[in-house]
């Protein structure tokens, strides 16, 4: 009983550095992911359930938020989560506390269903050093399959010829 309770975490391996300039080790990173991604999954309520934000949110946070639970280590988090140290997931469940709440103070799901968007289009020519990434012409090939299709729909398209098709085996 004292083993598990006082040993395990002095037994556990401790992180010297995270090896990025300017992102301190955190000693209790596990605890503070498990309140982040607690709080995430709270704050992410006030967020309107069919939107795709909401749903991607709940769900990559609850799969962390098991992965933490699960694992005591945070070698082993790391590893199994596969999406950095501990402390960059820190960073990034602190970003996404506060994007959520910028979310919320944007609404961009309250667009009315009548609301109508201008467009803009804009006629200027393209420069000459600007990639316009048109793609080349069909091969003959394809124009004449594609006519024969139209042209007479009973048509059968021949398949890869295989060596038990009996026309090849005469």
């Amino acid at each position: 009983m004292f083993l598990r309770s006082i040993g395990r975490p002095l037994l556990a391996k401790v992180k010297q550095t995270t090896g990025i300039v300017g992102l301190d080790v955190v000693p209790n990173a596990r605890a503070v992911l498990i309140d982040l991604y607690s709080k995430t999954l709270k704050e992410i309520q006030a967020v309107p359930e069919d939107e795709g934000y909401r749903k991607a949110v709940e769900s990559f946070t609850r799969h962390r938020l098991n992965v933490c639970k699960e694992e005591e280590d945070w070698e082993a988090i790391e590893k199994r989560l596969g999406c950095g140290q501990v402390e960059e997931l820190i960073e990034e469940a602190q970003d996404e506390l506060t994007l959520i709440g910028k979310m919320i103070e944007w609404d961009p799901w309250g667009v009315p269903d009548d609301y109508e968007c201008e467009v803009i289009e804009n006629d200027a020519p393209i420069p000459k050093h600007v990639p316009q990434h048109r793609p080349g012409p069909l091969p003959e090939d394809f124009y004449r399959t594609l006519e024969g299709l139209i042209s007479d729909s009973k048509t059968k398209i021949p398949a890869a010829a295989t060596s038990t098709d009996p026309q090849l085996k005469e």
